[in-house]
Parts: C-alpha cells; sequence; structure tokens
C-alpha cells in the first residue's frame, strides 16, 4: 500500500473541484469524482502503487478515504489488493518518456502529454504489437487523457477497444475489463447526441460480450434510454 501522504479533494456544493488545493477543470456535464479517479489513475499507473485520497464532498455531506488503484479501480483502505498483474516491460528510454507524459497530464499539460503518449503507441504497437501489455497500459494511459481533456469521442471508442483487448488478453471477469468498460459507457454518457449515436452500437456490443447480459442490463438501460430521448427529440 502506498503510505504517502494522501490526496486532499474537495468537492464544492456547486461541484468545482480542488485536488491537493490546486482548482481542476470538471467538463460541463461530468461528474467531479470522475475526473478525481481519472486524474490520480495516471498518477498510481506511473508508479505503480495506489494512490490514496481523502475526499470532502460537500454536495452530499461525505467524507471519506479511498485508494485509486494503478489499473484504475478504487477501494477501500486497507483492503487486500488483488493479485498483481506483474508491470509491463518498458524499455528504459520510452519508460522515461511515459513518466515525463504522465507528470505532463497531471499538469493539466494536455497537449504535450497527449502528444508524447500517441507517439508511444505507435513505438509500442510497432514493437510489441497493439495488444501486448505495454501497448494496452500506454493506451489506458491516452484514454484517461482523452476524457480528463473532454475528447469524449476518443475515449469512449478507446475504452470499448480496451475492454475487448484486456477480455482477449485475460479473460473473462477481470478488473482491466471490469474498469474499461465502464469508462466506455462513462465516456459516451457526455457526448452530445450527434458523436453518442454512431458509436452507440459497437459499445453496446463490447458490453455484451465482455460479460454476463444481466451484469451489464442496467448500464445498458441507460445508454439505450437516453439515445432514445436524444433521438425522438
Amino acid at each position: 500500500m502506498n503510505t504517502s501522504t494522501p490526496s486532499q479533494v474537495h468537492i464544492a456544493p456547486n461541484g468545482q473541484l480542488h485536488l491537493n488545493n490546486e482548482p481542476q477543470h470538471v467538463p460541463d456535464g461530468v461528474d467531479p469524482s470522475h475526473v478525481v479517479v481519472q486524474a490520480l489513475h495516471i498518477e498510481a499507473a506511473g508508479t505503480g502503487l495506489p494512490v490514496l485520497v481523502h475526499v470532502q464532498d460537500e454536495r452530499t455531506g461525505s467524507d471519506f478515504a479511498m485508494q485509486v488503484m494503478p489499473d484504475g479501480t478504487t477501494q477501500a483502505p486497507g483492503t487486500a489488493p488483488a493479485t498483481p498483474r506483474p508491470p509491463a516491460q518498458l524499455n528504459p528510454t520510452l519508460a522515461d518518456r511515459l513518466a515525463a507524459a504522465q507528470a505532463a497530464g497531471r499538469a493539466h499539460d494536455f497537449d504535450t502529454a497527449t502528444a508524447t503518449a500517441d507517439d508511444i503507441l505507435r513505438q509500442l504497437t510497432a514493437e510489441q504489437g497493439d495488444t501486448a501489455p505495454a501497448t494496452l497500459e500506454a493506451a489506458q494511459f491516452r484514454a484517461d487523457l482523452a476524457y480528463l481533456s473532454g475528447e469524449y469521442s476518443f475515449a469512449t471508442a478507446s475504452w470499448t477497444w480496451l475492454a475487448l483487448a484486456w477480455f482477449d488478453h485475460l479473460g473473462p471477469g477481470k478488473r482491466l475489463t471490469q474498469i474499461a468498460a465502464q469508462n466506455a459507457a462513462q465516456a459516451w454518457m457526455q457526448l452530445p447526441p450527434h458523436d453518442a449515436a454512431p458509436l452507440h452500437t459497437e459499445l453496446v456490443n463490447m458490453l455484451l460480450e465482455v460479460a454476463t447480459p444481466e451484469r451489464t442490463a442496467t448500464m445498458r438501460a441507460q445508454i439505450n434510454d437516453r439515445l432514445a430521448r436524444a433521438t425522438s427529440n
């Protein structure tokens, strides 16, 4: 467990978000808690350790601690972690460049972080293949950047592809697959109707493929309902 000083999150009644006393941009329609997880996932993935965070959410009067794990999931502090998966191996040069891109992402320098992440992805794809563990982990970082910077179409497509890739690579029921599927749906829900409709079928098919239909029924119903309401207007 990462026992360093917890990151401090404050969410004001109007949804304004501060992370360690620094104001954070929350895209329109996005819940601040989602921004917290995506931002701290970048840090956790970069260090390979959980990030402990203390959240004060004045919207609900809640005050709690949690851990953001390197795979993007969250859990209560002190919870026994799942069996760790060995970290993907990167050559020192790529590892340094990825660390620099992650630092740029944490600083909200999305242009620098995105350009570097895209270049790393191209190199990893050429050297190791598009579904190698290192490539998939770099793709997760790129998808986080897309979500945080409001590129919701890119984030939806990326997380949809990642969910299927992790499903093929790891098999059913794995946390990496589950978080990718949830992130894909979450990003899709932020899209305007004219951008959401073309991605709807692929998203729903992914949700049906990576889990039993019963497990994603609520999520699919919310997606279908939103699309139906948008197209009826």
